[in-house]
């Protein structure tokens, strides 16, 4: 339920960023960094764009082939797979050779993420968009809050950094950085939301609810939506997805 949560919401957040900013119907050159299993980018070359993923994880990367295998011959030529990390981009990619840039769930990873950053507002063409997607450290505190965990939501009050369900720890950023940072690479923030307001405490492996008239799925999603849009809901979003617009 967590990851189509998150999957959903982001992919309609970032559509109507899109949509706001480039006609209808152009074919978009979109770099999707750390792209993971390519559930963004399959989407987006479904929608006629041109995308490149980089990713980092051989195991990600072969489930992305594995997925893109499958889809029809005019989409895989539109797909481009490289293994590649993000604070690299210099070395596959002409600055501003892309109209779209998507980051997600990497700068947590990231000890350093600054030129990381400013690495992928190069890689933007004028008017280009940066989508970010990161755990947001103003709210580290609520997942083992609500679990009761009381230790844990103290410390959790005082840090940066936490213990991920894979059990590794990784960093979180605050928007007021984030923000100041985009202003600093020429990506100024353009919007911002919330993912994943009320649903990061379900356990792993939990379902989400049934699709059609009888399922709750749409009616979950609807709230996460508007929550993720919403004062003061999305402050408390487990995740962030920033918008910066190259100047």
């Amino acid at each position: 339920m967590r990851n189509v949560v998150r999957q959903e919401l982001v992919a309609r957040q970032l559509d109507e960023q899109i949509a706001a900013r480039y006609p209808v119907g152009q074919r978009l050159r979109i770099l999707d960094v750390g792209m993971g299993q390519g559930t963004q980018a399959l989407r987006l070359a479904r929608a006629g764009h041109t995308v490149t993923g980089l990713e980092s994880d051989a195991d990600m990367l072969a489930t992305a082939r594995e997925a893109l295998a499958g889809e029809p011959a005019g989409i895989r030529e539109r797909v481009t797979l490289i293994e590649g990390d993000g604070l690299e981009t210099g070395v596959h990619f002409l600055p501003g050779s892309f109209d779209v840039v998507l980051c997600h769930g990497v700068l947590m990873y990231v000890q350093e993420p600054d030129a990381m950053l400013a690495g992928l507002a190069r890689m933007l063409a004028s008017g280009g968009l940066l989508s970010l997607l990161v755990r947001n450290a103003d709210a580290l505190a609520l997942r083992p809050g609500l679990a009761g965990d009381w230790p844990g939501a103290l410390n959790a009050f005082e840090t940066d950094t936490y213990t991920n369900r894979l059990g590794v720890q990784v960093r979180a950023d605050r928007l007021d950085a984030l923000t100041a940072t985009l202003a600093g690479i020429a990506a100024p923030l353009h919007a911002w939301y919330g993912v994943r307001v009320f649903t990061d405490h379900a356990p792993n492996g939990t379902p989400p609810p049934g699709e059609g008239a009888d399922g709750d799925l749409e009616r979950l999603l609807a709230a996460e939506d508007r929550a993720g849009r919403t004062e003061p809901y999305r402050r408390v979003a487990a995740l962030l997805h920033l918008c910066g617009v190259r100047g």
